[in-house]
């Protein structure tokens, strides 16, 4: 048996009054969704062809458009969703593995909203940024456990390299491939901008972007793709690519319909083949096989640059934080399960992992019970939505924050979940020339320096609220945290108080 049709998910809503046939909506939607019939003389949609994009509902110039859910629905059944269905449906007329984009969106904990900001009243009084100094800037990197001083009692500058930024936030990795050159030019020149970093993410550094190397961390895979020196030249800091939150346990792929043009050069593989990266790394299968590559890595480089080994937030997290902190690596990348990507199997996605708020708590207590806390920084990701996400995360731990969906989002992202196939319609998570004329680099930087500004002012305020002046007096100040509608277990990992205690 062969299934043909069903009712399509979204549905189009024309309103005919308003209308003018102009035809916009037909030229900007890349899933074709609209068309202009000359033998009816309207226009008509396919709704099944709709991702919910809104891209013509946003550039219709009367408003006449709008996007709904379809209210067509299976026989109710609480344990069999049409999500569920559909995706059987679908794998049994395919045999292939199902495919999504962007984070996990399944109804489970998002534990920063049950996480509650102590303020400070009389005895420890409050402090106004507006007229009073508050420092935001962080240094990334380890932190040796004493002083050293010469002969003359003068103190050696016994520091290992660090990446100093003026904000506690950076650009997390998204490779170029996986969105658009202009996507990533947004990135670097908004880092530049803000005194902050943005991740060139697996896919080698495309060579516009190498005189901003003070702004750059360029990242190291299984796949090493675009890997060479003066790639590992170009960054202020190198990454080790372990796992990623969206897909823990296995490597990544980029489709060959995407390694094109400079994409192809870039990552130094044909145009049209598959970048695959494998699972695991082949030559790491121990903290001593990772001790290695840090040190190749800091030795090609003249030990000039910090070392950031990012791993997945799962279930034995803090062990393996533990062993990374003891392989010379100077920082930590935390990215928890709901972190976003350009393409992962929806199982996967959905139920590997765990969320960021437990598995960063429990780290930073695991490194603090062992006395190895200053050995590294941590890097804390996977879905930091806002502000208030970000002073959670630092005091839980956290001495700065990678965001990514944030940032597409601010270019202009609408999570319509369609990454992986290339048609992104507001030229973001495509290499389709015409689609990525649509973002403009410095329309999109402009955003990217707004949000950040506006985060950075309002952790200020929070911090203020709190009567602590410095990003370094937040990080892991966890008496500073109350939670709501937490058990008991769940507050002893995260390591804070119920509200009203």
């Amino acid at each position: 048996m062969q299934i043909d049709y069903f009712y399509p998910e979204y549905e189009v809503v024309r309103n005919k009054e308003k209308c003018t046939r102009c035809g916009l909506c037909v030229s900007q939607c890349s899933n074709h969704v609209h068309s202009y019939s000359e033998e009816h003389r309207r226009m008509i949609t396919d709704d099944a062809k709709c991702v919910n994009c809104h891209r013509c509902v946003c550039v219709c110039p009367v408003g006449a458009l709008k996007i709904t859910g379809s209210n067509h629905q299976f026989k109710h059944n609480a344990n069999w969703s049409r999500r569920t269905i559909m995706e059987i449906y679908s794998q049994a007329e395919t045999g292939g593995v199902l495919l999504s984009s962007m984070g996990n969106p399944k109804d489970m904990p998002v534990y920063w909203d049950k996480i509650l900001i102590n303020a400070s009243q009389v005895t420890n009084p409050s402090i106004d940024p507006l007229r009073e100094p508050m420092e935001t800037k962080v240094f990334l990197g380890s932190k040796p456990a004493s002083i050293e001083r010469d002969e003359n009692g003068r103190i050696r500058n016994n520091l290992p390299p660090h990446i100093a930024l003026d904000v506690p936030i950076l650009f997390s990795a998204m490779s170029y491939g996986s969105i658009s050159l202009n996507a990533h030019a947004s990135l670097v020149h908004a880092a530049v901008d803000l005194g902050t970093c943005y991740n060139s993410g697996e896919g080698g550094l495309h060579d516009d972007f190498y005189r901003y190397s003070a702004n750059t961390i360029i990242q190291v895979a299984s796949g090493r793709f675009g890997v060479h020196k003066e790639y590992l030249e170009a960054g202020a800091a190198i990454e080790i690519k372990m796992g990623q939150g969206a897909k823990p346990g296995i490597g990544g792929h980029l489709p060959g319909n995407k390694i094109v043009g400079e994409i192809s050069k870039t990552r130094m593989i044909p145009e049209g083949s598959d970048a695959i990266s494998p699972a695991p790394h082949h030559d790491i299968y121990s903290i001593e096989d990772l001790r290695q590559l840090v040190y190749s890595l800091k030795e090609a480089t003249g030990y000039k640059k910090p070392i950031i080994v990012k791993v997945a937030a799962v279930h034995n997290i803090a062990s393996i934080a533990s062993g990374i902190a003891r392989s010379g690596a100077d920082i930590i990348a935390l990215d928890g399960f709901r972190g976003g990507t350009g393409a992962a199997p929806t199982r996967i996605r959905d139920n590997v992992g765990i969320p960021i708020e437990l598995a960063l708590a429990s780290v930073d207590e695991r490194l603090r019970q062992e006395g190895i806390r200053g050995n590294v920084s941590l890097i804390a990701g996977g879905s930091i939505r806002n502000s208030a996400d970000v002073v959670k995360a630092l005091a839980l731990g956290a001495d700065a924050v990678y965001i990514a969906t944030g940032a597409l989002v601010a270019l202009g992202c609408h999570l319509c979940r369609g990454c992986h196939s290339g048609t992104c319609n507001w030229g973001i998570a495509t290499q389709d020339p015409a689609l990525v004329s649509r973002l403009d680099p410095e329309e999109g930087r402009r955003r990217l320096v707004n949000l950040v500004s506006a985060w950075t002012h309002e952790i200020k305020e929070m911090m203020g609220g709190m009567g602590i002046n410095s990003i370094e007096a937040l990080t892991g100040n966890r008496l500073m945290l109350r939670g709501v509608g937490l058990n008991a277990k769940e507050l002893e990992v995260l390591g804070i108080m119920h509200a009203g205690e």
